[in-house]
């Protein structure tokens, strides 16, 4: 690479911590605690439209404030990964989530519960600090499997979230779920003030360089355009699905509860699990050859939700897929940017993660808006076009490169 097109930063300084495996468990236990504060809503959504009395395609956007809220907050807080210290900077957002939550579990109106869901959004970013901070702990070759088992904890919290958030907020009020939750992040915030090493800065920017370097990021690396577009479309999809399941499940042919409906995260967490093993995969094989793999798992997921959704094994076995496919893009996607430029690995992740969300948001709000527009039809068709258009994204690149 010419010094033309190289970001003035300095070489990332070595750490004094190593990554044992206990704290890389620690972190993995974290991320899947953090992230969950993304989703308690979503197998809850009927419920608490319910509560206000509302629409489906209304109360469908307290995900979608949620969604926008982390990208934004991704965005804003993530870069400073690379600038500040990053135990200190988990003990501040842990803090801020904590009176989100509350705020969130006090809504005494619809519009209360969207600015909630948005502060929520915008502080739930710490495990997006943890993952880049695992592959700068890690030793040279472990990069891969450490980024694929935070990120399996990532997962595993997004996924049993809808089961805990279904059986506790379905047995006690969504109201309890958010109380709940906020307790423990009070709770993650200690153990994690205790347990994590101090880390220091990758770059030496101020904050306006580090926000417009990104740019200069995107310009530059074909690969984190793709793997940033990708990442929003399986997002989608997968955002599509979740936000719409709580509304298929309770009707014909299943009549499932909140609690039932929850329970699907448990069966998601099966293909979640396979995000360790793509994260150690990625260390030796080419990624670009499993993404497209990946992807592919998608699509096949939507044609069994479309063609035989009204069938349980069916759905069982579409959201393995969907879960599997997605997940596993993800981390083969986060191994590879990592590697494009390691002192700016929060930036990295912040551009691959930023569009990710963005992707998620507009999925929440397209799963809401086509469920009421044409049923469980409208959300496949949906959900399998926009599996089609990261696939294409995918085979235009290869075909480029």
């Amino acid at each position: 690479m010419s010094s033309s097109h190289t970001l003035h930063t300095p070489a990332a300084p070595a750490t004094n911590a190593s990554l044992s495996k206990g704290l890389l468990l620690l972190m993995a236990f974290a991320a899947g605690m953090s992230v969950a504060n993304l989703y308690y809503n979503q197998p809850l959504l009927a419920d608490i439209g319910r509560s206000f009395g509302v629409q489906p395609d209304e109360i469908g956007l307290v995900s979608t404030c949620t969604q926008i809220g982390y990208a934004l907050g991704m965005f804003l807080f993530v870069p400073l990964g690379d600038i500040k210290e990053r135990k200190g900077l988990i003990t501040v957002l842990l803090s801020l989530v904590c009176l989100s939550l509350v705020g969130a579990a006090a809504a005494q109106s619809l519009a209360w519960l969207y600015i909630a869901s948005f502060a929520i959004g915008i502080t739930t970013i710490v495990p997006q600090i943890l993952i880049p901070l695992a592959a700068t702990l890690a030793s040279p070759g472990q990069q891969g499997k450490a980024v694929g088992t935070v990120t399996s904890g990532l997962l595993l919290g997004i996924l049993l979230t809808r089961t805990v958030s279904g059986l506790i907020g379905g047995t006690w009020g969504w109201r309890f779920m958010y109380g709940l939750a906020a307790a423990a992040m009070l709770a993650l915030l200690i153990l994690l003030r205790m347990k994590l090493p101090v880390s220091r800065a990758a770059a030496s920017l101020k904050y306006g360089q580090l926000l417009s370097s990104m740019g200069q990021l995107v310009k530059r690396y074909a690969t984190l355009r793709e793997s940033a577009l990708i990442g929003a479309a399986n997002f989608a999809a997968f955002s599509i699905f979740w936000t719409a399941l709580s509304f298929y499940v309770e009707g014909e042919p299943y009549h499932y509860s909140s609690q039932i409906a929850g329970l699907f995260g448990l069966i998601g967490a099966a293909g979640a699990l396979g995000a360790p093993f793509v994260g150690r995969m990625a260390d030796r094989i080419p990624t670009k050859w499993m993404i497209g793999a990946l992807i592919s798992l998608n699509i096949i997921a939507y044609l069994l939700f479309g063609l035989f959704g009204s069938m349980l094994w069916a759905l069982i076995l579409g959201v393995i897929l969907l879960d599997l496919g997605v997940q596993g893009t993800q981390v083969a996607n986060q191994t590879r940017i990592y590697a494009l430029e390691p002192p700016a690995r929060s930036r990295l992740n912040t551009v691959q993660m930023v569009t990710t969300f963005l992707g998620g948001a507009i999925g929440s709000s397209v799963g809401s808006y086509a469920w009421h527009i044409a049923g469980w039809t409208g959300v496949c068709f949906a959900g399998g076009i926009v599996g089609l258009l990261s696939f294409s994204v995918w085979l235009i690149h290869r075909i480029k490169n």
